[in-house]
């Protein structure tokens, strides 16, 4: 029998101050991840939960009209010896906008931000949606102000992208075309010569006839600060492999969501990423003490005298069926990884739109009272 996982455990050790959750689109990480921060506040400790999803669940649940890119606090009532719970929402824009600023003074920093290229990267390149996570994450841990920073990524396998961030960050800044770019005069025209025309055409199509200029302005403009991006992509990356920080993956007992659980597990320990279990949610335990044949017996006896107590047995009997089918769609992931750790939470009758509600689900989490 393997061990469940300890979530009250982690939410509360001092030497955790990351905790990561990741998983596939549907499967409650959001609401997860609030439930966590929300536990871990109620236990004294001061925790920031950071949203990369673009829904606005975890801001209704926290009892906020909105998040934004800045941590806001949440009134939190319960929390003792001073926790504190606030909660933000990547914008990826805004957060490279900042690091620009931060990084270049204000003349430099206004030349960037003007640039046409500079606004459509900022919004749209591949990974920068990872990249600003990894940095709005660094920058966090960096203030020293939390306790804890709890991070909800977004669905699906993207989730692990900003595991690449710091690699294809140096490939792209070292690639053929950057450093063409970044050469004066020439650069653009060597481009061009070496037979871009048609690759040129399709893209100005859509973002301007200025586009090559454009992206060697741009790229002119960034060299000096490409240094300095590597050094803190690596900060954070080496951070997420530390003993600080650990992740958590979050599935429903389907086939789909548990073979992405199965990914995710091997991606973060291939990657050598502190990965601390399985949160196995809207599961369904049965609700007493009798197996199927003892049931199926309870319904013949009860058939005749008592509808009521047939009824009442033959849920039992479904959901002890339900039961059945979860466990056999679990067994392949157990075997798959027999010594991950994992907890289940069994389905809610409702979604969670309060903060007395994600206090249910971590009561299921950590296996503690309901408050």
């Amino acid at each position: 029998m393997k061990a469940p996982l300890d979530l009250a455990g982690v939410l509360t050790d001092p030497s955790v101050h990351v905790v990561v959750t990741c998983g596939s689109g549907g499967v409650g990480k959001t609401t997860t991840a609030a439930a966590m921060a929300l536990y871990a506040a109620d236990q004294g400790r001061k925790v920031a939960v950071l949203t990369i999803d673009p829904a606005r669940r975890l801001a209704q649940s926290l009892g906020l009209g909105e998040l934004d890119n800045v941590p806001r606090k949440v009134d939190v009532v319960h929390a003792d010896d001073g926790g504190e719970l606030w909660a933000m929402m990547l914008d990826t824009r805004r957060t490279f906008d900042e690091m620009v600023s931060s990084n270049a003074n204000a003349d430099h920093a206004g030349k960037i931000l003007s640039n046409p290229f500079y606004k459509t990267i900022s919004t749209s390149f591949s990974g920068t949606q990872e990249y600003m996570a990894m940095e709005k994450l660094s920058q966090l841990a960096a203030t020293n102000e939390y306790d804890l920073i709890v991070v909800d990524t977004p669905p699906s396998r993207s989730a692990l992208d900003f595991l690449d961030a710091p690699q294809r960050l140096s490939s792209f800044l070292d690639g053929r075309m950057i450093r063409l770019l970044a050469s004066p005069g020439r650069g653009v025209m060597r481009i061009v010569g070496a037979g871009f025309q048609i690759f040129t055409k399709a893209v100005t199509s859509v973002i301007g006839g200025q586009m090559l200029s454009d992206a060697a302005t741009f790229v002119q403009l960034f060299e000096g600060m490409f240094g300095g991006f590597r050094e803190r992509a690596q900060a954070t990356y080496d951070l997420l492999r530390s003993s600080r920080t650990v992740f958590v993956v979050v599935a429903v007992p389907e086939p789909d969501a548990l073979r992405e659980a199965s990914y995710f597990a091997d991606r973060l320990r291939a990657d050598r990423m502190p990965l601390a279990g399985l949160i196995l949610n809207r599961t369904h335990p049965p609700t007493a003490d009798l197996d199927a044949a003892s049931t199926a017996a309870a319904i013949r006896d009860a058939a005749g005298s008592s509808p009521l107590t047939a009824a009442a047995l033959g849920i039992h009997a479904d959901r002890l069926n339900v039961r059945a089918q979860e466990q056999r769609i679990r067994a392949r992931l157990d075997r798959a990884h027999p010594d991950l750790p994992v907890v289940e939470v069994p389905a809610l009758a409702f979604d969670a739109h309060d903060l007395p509600d994600l206090r249910i689900i971590a009561a299921r989490l950590t296996g503690g009272a309901i408050s």
